[in-house]
């Protein structure tokens, strides 16, 4: 993350990872009941990866067009 910020700067950083980072949580808070931290945080961090692949390849795609 850290990476990312000094990259690109922390509102671009922001801008382009908030729609799968808040997708992700309200995922993790209404489905993810391990009732262990460790692994609702490994689920959540899964899930933002996931989501912003997938963000990535969907703008990527759209912009082809």
């Amino acid at each position: 993350m850290y990476s990312l910020i000094e990259r690109l700067g922390i509102r671009d950083a922001a801008a382009k990872e908030m729609p799968a980072l808040l997708i992700a949580f309200v995922i993790a808070e209404l489905f993810y009941k391990f009732h262990s931290f460790t692994l609702e945080c490994a689920a959540f961090l899964v899930t933002w990866l996931a989501l912003s692949w997938l963000q990535a390849r969907l703008v990527r795609l759209l912009s082809q067009v």
